[in-house]
């Protein structure tokens, strides 16, 4: 993947971060001596020290209270070889209250947890219900936590269990509606992608190109493997023997894909496509159009079958996570 010199480093520019325009000029932010400022610096230590490789943090030299951090999508999830961006505050209270946090959403609703909106349903943020040993600890709690929580339980193998509606029963009864999620995911995920490299968050403009020119044969490598049933959506080169033993009854037959996510996955890896050339990616042996091989299905003859088949599933049970997160009126 792209790398940047360091995991947690200093810059300047804070022009286009969420919280910029608050706390401008708070005195406790300044004064080097008061509870918060050390507490700060504390946080940028334990940052520097133990971020994980697939974790990135810019602090900013004249706003000690802010930060941005971009997360490494994990390998066996929807969410691999992409990147996640947040934007970070310390409230004048902190650490009496969690941080804020701002998702890079793009819009887009990939997440139980990461809203359209961008906010970041977390217990430890109290942003979401949770037990008390889930929630923010001001003696304990810090914001290399968040972001491990947010790498690890939230950009997870299977995020439709994220939501509370789907843990009621056991994971089986729900195992074709979360298949279904994760398919869309992927395919959002992509689209996450092409904005990204059409506008980069500030300070990471190099390191987006960098790491999609590194890693976009990749995710076009990926596309073609989920669009013909090859390998399960968020598996491909993830080499784990339960997701071999899980994948060998379909081996032989292939992998059911939907009509509709084969559709939306050309469209998603045209716009890919063009992006990665911008980056200077070398694409050789990729075309230009994901293309079925699969009994050379014919897409155009599936718009009319799209809308008379499974997508209704898949509806319903977004309809019933957004109700369940607040993002839909009853």
């Amino acid at each position: 993947m792209g790398k940047m010199k360091n995991n947690f480093d200093l810059v300047s520019d804070d022009s286009d971060h969420k919280y910029r325009l608050n706390n401008i000029g708070g005195n406790c932010f300044s004064d080097t001596k008061s509870a918060i400022y050390k507490r700060i610096m504390k946080e940028w230590k334990i940052l520097e020290k133990n971020l994980p490789d697939s974790i990135y943090v810019r602090a900013y030299e004249r706003r000690i209270d802010l930060l941005r951090a971009v997360i490494v999508g994990a390998a066996g999830t929807p969410y691999h070889d992409s990147l996640f961006f947040f934007d970070i505050q310390f409230p004048s209270d902190y650490p009496n209250k969690p941080p804020k946090i701002q998702y890079h959403s793009f819009g887009y609703f990939l997440n139980p947890n990461l809203y359209p909106n961008g906010m970041v349903c977390l217990s430890l943020l109290s942003t979401y219900v949770g037990e008390k040993c889930e929630k923010w600890d001001p003696s304990s709690s810090t914001i290399l936590q968040v972001l491990v929580s947010i790498q690890g339980l939230v950009l997870n193998e299977k995020p439709l269990f994220n939501a509370p509606p789907f843990r009621v029963f056991k994971r089986s009864f729900h195992e074709k509606r979360s298949r279904a999620f994760i398919e869309d995911v992927f395919v959002l995920t992509c689209y996450t992608v092409v904005n990204l490299i059409r506008k980069p968050p500030k300070n990471f403009e190099d390191f987006v190109k960098e790491h999609f020119r590194e890693r976009g044969h990749v995710l076009l490598a990926a596309c073609r493997e989920y669009v013909n049933g090859r390998v399960m959506v968020g598996y491909y080169n993830y080499n784990n023997k339960q997701m071999a033993s899980s994948s060998s009854s379909t081996s032989m037959t292939g992998i059911k894909v939907r009509e509709s996510f084969q559709m939306s996955l050309r469209s998603a890896y045209g716009n890919m496509y063009m992006q990665f050339i911008k980056c200077g990616a070398s694409l050789e042996g990729f075309l230009q159009e994901l293309e079925l091989e699969e009994q050379g299905k014919d897409m155009s003859k599936s718009k009319s079958k799209r809308s008379n088949g499974g997508g209704g599933v898949f509806k319903k049970a977004m309809g019933k996570i957004k109700l369940a997160l607040g993002l839909k009126k009853k």
